[in-house]
């Protein structure tokens, strides 16, 4: 079974607005769940429904041993690709402060062979001109 690993995006979009449930809840594939993408919802969760949602994303995936978080060998390779991305294609880190999270979660992804889902394109189709890894844009 394919294994997949969405990207913080699609969670808000299913937190916000009830919207991608079949993602976020569907049963189609080994779903796992990046640190990188808890931090991001644990720093935006501004009300008490929206942490108590997180928690229990957390919670579940803890549980079920499906807690992705960075190797010290993924942030060698998103250091890299940051560098490559700064020096080949003229990006600043300054001003793209959230490259760095989505450049863990595509190399996290690397490190289990899972497939990213997000909205995202640019950005994720910016890391994977440098280094490839299976990813999946969500209309």
């Amino acid at each position: 079974m394919q294994r997949v690993m969405l990207d913080s995006d699609l969670y808000v979009d299913w937190i916000e607005a009830g919207l991608r449930e079949d993602l976020v809840v569907g049963r189609r594939a080994v779903q796992h769940f990046s640190t990188v993408v808890l931090l991001e919802l644990q720093a935006g969760a501004r009300d008490g429904k929206t942490s108590q949602t997180v928690w229990e994303l957390y919670r579940t995936f803890r549980r079920a041993g499906r807690l992705l978080a960075p190797s010290p060998q993924t942030f060698w390779q998103a250091g890299s690709v940051l560098r490559a991305l700064q020096q080949r294609h003229g990006y600043d880190l300054r001003k793209r402060w959230r490259l760095v999270n989505d450049c863990l979660i595509a190399m996290s992804s690397r490190q289990i062979g899972a497939t990213v889902l997000t909205r995202n394109e640019r950005d994720f189709q910016a890391i994977r001109r440098v280094v490839p890894f299976a990813l999946t844009i969500v209309p």
